[in-house]
């Protein structure tokens, strides 16, 4: 079942903030649900604690938030537990608060998803949780994690992890790159795309492969009229796209765009519309669609050209590649 099914509306999205918390890795994890809901998600976003006093790692006080056991939450739902000063989570106090360690197990018993950014890692590692299974934290202190909790399978270079409703993110700002995936699992990859455009994200990084979406390669640029190119491409890959069409976009000539984009974005208008044309016929054979439908669904007349596509970027046929 998709992840989006489980609930009739969006799931919440629950901040538990510790003691001197790490602002950005609180800050960018929140945009991006924040930034999700101004282009029509519907996230109950919230934000809960353990303490009464919060002060920010960089002593930014909060206001009075509310205690964690007063949040409603259910299978599906996300809890986001961002970084905080060392002191804070080495604190006898926080290993010795068996309510909020034990509401944490019982959250993922039922299904929700456990999500930590940076060394948020060592309050759920207090848990139990992580034992048995993979995790990361900031690469400073994956060595420490490692020792502390010997049981968790602490992998290094990665930006984050995922293993069993659990999310452990690295360092600071990989907790936009969390986020962004989870939206991406949740609301699709032209979702997304949108959403990292509007927080100038354009590169998503995965967790621990080189390969990303398309939708969001050749998009590290700030030229607001080649992005408005590439997001009507996206939007009608269906039908035959001409150069001419392009241009009329934004007022130019077809020599001129072709030359700007290819400046711009370091690849040729005529490749990156085949590279989203490959993605696309993916996802669809990945959805178990026919090749007639394919090829409809990415702007080709015939099935012909679809399998051309497909042997020259893949070096195989749609049929070879539904069998895997």
């Amino acid at each position: 079942m998709c992840m989006s099914e489980q609930h009739q509306q969006d799931p919440s999205i629950v901040f538990l903030i510790p003691p001197g918390v790490h602002l950005l890795d609180l800050a960018g994890a929140a945009q991006v649900f924040y930034e999700a809901n101004e282009y029509g998600a519907k996230f109950h976003i919230q934000y809960c604690s353990y303490s009464q006093h919060i002060e920010s790692s960089g002593g930014l006080p909060f206001g009075s938030l509310p205690s964690y056991q007063a949040i409603t939450i259910q299978a599906g739902d996300y809890i986001f537990i961002p970084g905080a000063a060392m002191e804070h989570l080495h604190d006898k106090a926080l290993a010795n608060n068996q309510p909020l360690l034990e509401w944490l197990r019982m959250q993922h018993e039922k299904g929700v998803y456990l999500c930590t950014i940076c060394t948020g890692a060592f309050l759920l590692a207090l848990t139990g949780i992580l034992n048995g299974r993979s995790g990361t934290t900031h690469w400073k202190r994956t060595a420490e994690l490692q020792a502390l909790f010997p049981k968790i399978q602490v992998t290094e270079n990665v930006l984050y992890v995922e293993d069993d409703h659990i999310f452990t993110s690295a360092g600071v700002s990989s907790g936009i790159d969390m986020a962004l995936y989870i939206l991406l699992r949740l609301k699709g990859d032209f979702f997304t795309y949108t959403v990292a455009k509007e927080l100038v994200v354009y590169m998503r990084r995965t967790g621990n492969e080189t390969q990303r979406s398309i939708y969001l390669q050749n998009r590290e640029h700030i030229n607001h009229p080649i992005h408005q190119v590439q997001d009507w491409i996206i939007e009608h890959l269906h039908e035959k796209i001409t150069i001419e069409q392009l241009a009329a976009i934004i007022y130019t000539s077809p020599r001129n765009l072709t030359r700007l984009f290819k400046t711009t974005t370091g690849i040729t208008i005529g490749a990156y519309i085949e590279k989203l044309r490959v993605e696309k016929a993916m996802q669809l054979l990945k959805e178990k669609h026919k090749v007639e439908f394919i090829a409809r669904a990415c702007g080709f007349q015939t099935t012909t050209q679809l399998r051309n596509l497909f042997r020259r970027h893949l070096g195989k046929l749609p049929s070879q590649i539904a069998d895997i």
